[in-house]
């Protein structure tokens, strides 16, 4: 699995948001620096972000965004799928097509993409902020 920079910028967004969680909303300037983000890009995932659910939006002279959930209520699994779609080492493993027919690691890549949702799908944003 290769995260895609949409991927490591928006888990280092939501990583802020895990940390300031006790601090309400977040201004996105404030995760734009402190997770070196380009602030337009950072933008355009905090609406993506937004739309999955993953995170809440306030407007004013207060607003800011914050997780809509506490950090242990959400896996890194579910943050990948919204960000990326896929933990897929190769395409035709989520393909509806079988690729057993031209590939003869299609066994291998399955258990890699099995090994790597259970792990993501175990993993909180709190055992994240935690472990560091």
């Amino acid at each position: 699995m290769k995260v895609s920079s949409r991927g490591e910028y928006g888990l280092r967004a939501l990583y802020d948001l895990a940390e300031h969680y006790a601090d309400g909303a977040v201004p996105s300037a404030d995760i734009a620096r402190r997770q070196h983000i380009p602030p337009n890009y950072l933008n355009q995932l905090l609406i993506v972000l937004r739309r999955s659910g993953l995170i809440q939006s306030e407007r004013g002279r207060r607003g800011g965004h914050r997780l809509a959930r506490p950090p242990q209520a959400i896996t890194l699994g579910e943050a990948v799928q919204v960000l990326d779609g896929t933990t897929a080492p190769v395409e035709c493993i989520d393909e509806a097509a079988d690729c057993e027919d031209h590939c003869a690691y299609c066994y291998v890549w399955r258990e890699v993409k099995q090994a790597t949702d259970g792990i993501l799908g175990t993993k909180t944003l709190a055992d994240v902020t935690q472990g560091r």
